[in-house]
């Protein structure tokens, strides 16, 4: 792409926590992602990368997905996914059953009070 034609991507705006690998590096490093489209992420903070560097994110709902660091600006880099993704996927509940921790279920505002439990 060039000029501003990136500009154009539908994206979605969101803060998650994720795991990030480099290749040619050990372990699994922490980042947020700011936001996602079908064709890659944007993301801060985590160890340096180098624009070029292949690496892989694991996204909540997906797994891993293999990418490219497409640039970097201080703490936060560009990474272009190698497929496409369902970046909806990403920004989906993880599940709503009882075991589900509080904070990823709806909010309580939207149970009915049926499903509500007396104590």
């Amino acid at each position: 792409m060039g000029g501003n034609e990136h500009r154009q991507i539908v994206r979605d705006s969101l803060f998650l926590l994720a795991d990030l690998r480099i290749d040619g590096v050990s372990g699994d490093h922490k980042i947020r992602v700011r936001n996602v489209s079908a064709g890659g992420l944007m993301a801060d903070g985590g160890p340096a990368v180098q624009r070029g560097a292949v690496v892989w994110v694991q996204l909540r709902n997906i797994g891993w997905v293999e990418g490219t660091v497409a640039w970097v600006q201080d703490n936060r880099c560009g990474i272009a996914f190698r497929d496409e993704i369902d970046p909806k996927l990403a920004r989906a509940p993880v599940g709503q059953g009882e075991s589900t921790p509080r904070y990823v279920r709806p909010p309580l505002a939207t149970i009915e009070p049926s499903q509500l439990r007396k104590i």
